[in-house]
């Protein structure tokens, strides 16, 4: 699967004139490939923000700026492939007109095995520091399996006249290194590899791939955006396609493409997470003009701030359309619509016992509200409660409340979220009185990502000028990044 790294470079700036510094804006983003008979590669794609970067005048009176990039790949603390090149803007003659990106895809072939990925960049033009980050990668295609490479999603594609480091099966395939779809963009674009369907299915057959999205938080595929095609086996079947997401409403989707042999069973999945912003696409109360809700739980629960709490709680799962609906609901204040909003919420997620599906989950909520209240916020309004409700207890969670020269914080480890491994969560407080414990970092997929996490636990005793640095010194009782690389 394509993960997606926001790497979001706030670096220190100043309003001297002379001031070579700038925050960096750079996207990252890979995927895995198989040559079959041959061997497994990683294809990274990165995409810079050119106003985030300085622009040095060369002799011909132009204006370019300058990127060097590392990349690391280790096993078991063991280089096993690295690269580190300068990445070169398009030149420009005047500063102010840079209103554009540029790309970079790169190519490391490797052993199928679980790797650790280093990624430190640079800008050369400027006296900041650079950035470094860190992330895990897993390469697996067996040849006894039906397997789905990466999902590529790209900005567009074209046949190739040539081959550039851009071509792939006969296309030059321009990444969408983003994945974020603004409501200008009606097609969502990509590219992936099906490998092994002559071994496994037989050659000169045919096998069914569906293609279709789901909601990111509710992983139930969304029938008017599915498509379902025949293919020819082959050692490598490539799917190339665009689907239109025109009336796609905001909120945080995954595409899924599955491989499904003659009798329909499932050989092979993957997916890749995408944003979407559409605000013209609403929810209307149509959709729910004709549910019945007689003899249901949503009809026993009559007392309108009672019926308001249960809509709100629903937030942590909801997906954004959702959650713009519920509160048009509450803000209408109609009883009725409310009731069987709730009802279809849960119908929708398990129609054979939705009342149970509710019960089971109004139970963790009371639990969140007794555990993570303030004297503000209900439970299931703080960054913690949302994240329980949301993906479940943690597996390990790490409190520390008396850190010397710390903020009280908290890391929550789970082993596994859905198709994510080894996912952590850091939530910090400015006091132990209030129990208002605020995410500051995640490296979850669709969750805030932030490289400087360390220095927000430890700003009470790190001056918090210093923004050049990534981490606060590494003095006597600072056990966080402990913590969160040995989780116990």
């Amino acid at each position: 699967m394509k993960k997606l790294l926001l790497l979001l470079l706030l670096l220190a700036c100043f309003s001297n004139a002379y001031s070579q510094n700038k925050n960096i804006n750079a996207y990252f983003s890979y995927a895995s490939f198989h040559i079959p008979g041959q061997s497994s590669f990683i294809e990274t794609y990165l995409a810079v923000k050119g106003t985030s970067v300085v622009f040095k005048k060369m002799e011909n009176g132009d204006y370019q700026s300058s990127i060097e990039i590392t990349m690391i790949f280790r096993q078991q603390n063991a280089i096993v492939d690295f690269a580190k090149y300068e990445l070169k803007s398009p030149s420009v003659k005047d500063t102010n007109a840079v209103n554009f990106g540029f790309i970079d895809q790169q190519r490391f072939a490797l052993k199928d095995g679980e790797y650790d990925l280093e990624i430190n960049i640079l800008d050369l033009n400027s006296s900041s520091p650079g950035f470094k980050s860190n992330d895990k990668i897993s390469l697996s295609f067996p040849a006894d399996k039906i397997h789905i490479s990466g999902i590529q999603l790209l900005e567009s594609f074209t046949k190739s006249t040539k081959e550039t480091i851009l071509t792939k099966s006969g296309y030059d395939l321009i990444p969408l290194v983003y994945a974020f779809y603004p409501e200008s963009d009606k097609t969502i674009n990509f590219y992936t590899e099906i490998y092994n369907t002559d071994k496994i299915i037989g050659p000169n057959e045919q096998f069914v791939v569906n293609y279709y999205i789901e909601s990111f938080e509710n992983p139930k595929r969304m029938l008017e955006f599915f498509t379902r095609r025949k293919m020819n086996t082959s050692p490598a079947a490539i799917l190339l396609q665009k689907m239109d997401i025109s009336k796609l409403p905001s909120g945080n989707f995954q595409l899924v493409i599955e491989v499904r042999n003659s009798q329909n069973d499932l050989e092979a999945i993957n997916k890749v997470f995408f944003q979407r912003s559409n605000p013209s696409i609403q929810y209307n109360l149509g959709d729910i003009a004709s549910i019945s809700i007689e003899n249901t739980f949503a009809s026993k629960i009559n007392n309108p701030d009672t019926l308001i709490d249960c809509l709100m709680s629903l937030t942590p799962i909801s997906t954004e359309a959702e959650r713009n609906f519920a509160t048009s609901l509450v803000n209408l204040g109609d009883k009725k619509n409310m009731q069987k909003y709730l009802f279809n919420f849960w119908n929708n997620r398990d129609n054979a016992n939705p009342s149970k599906a509710w019960d089971k989950y109004y139970l963790e909520v009371r639990k969140v509200n007794a555990a993570y209240k303030t004297k503000t916020k209900k439970g299931y309004q703080t960054d913690r409660g949302r994240v329980y409700l949301k993906y479940g207890p943690p597996n390990q969670l790490t409190e520390s409340y008396s850190e010397p020269g710390a903020y009280p914080y908290e890391i929550w480890h789970y082993y596994t979220l859905g198709d994510q491994r080894n996912k952590k969560f850091v939530f910090t407080s400015k006091d132990m009185v209030t129990n208002d414990f605020i995410l500051i970092h995640s490296d979850a997929i669709g969750e805030l990502f932030n490289y400087r996490w360390q220095l927000d636990i430890y700003k009470r005793t790190w001056d918090p000028t210093s923004i050049d640095q990534a981490a606060p010194e590494d003095t006597w009782g600072n056990k966080a990044t402990d913590y969160y690389n040995q989780p116990r």
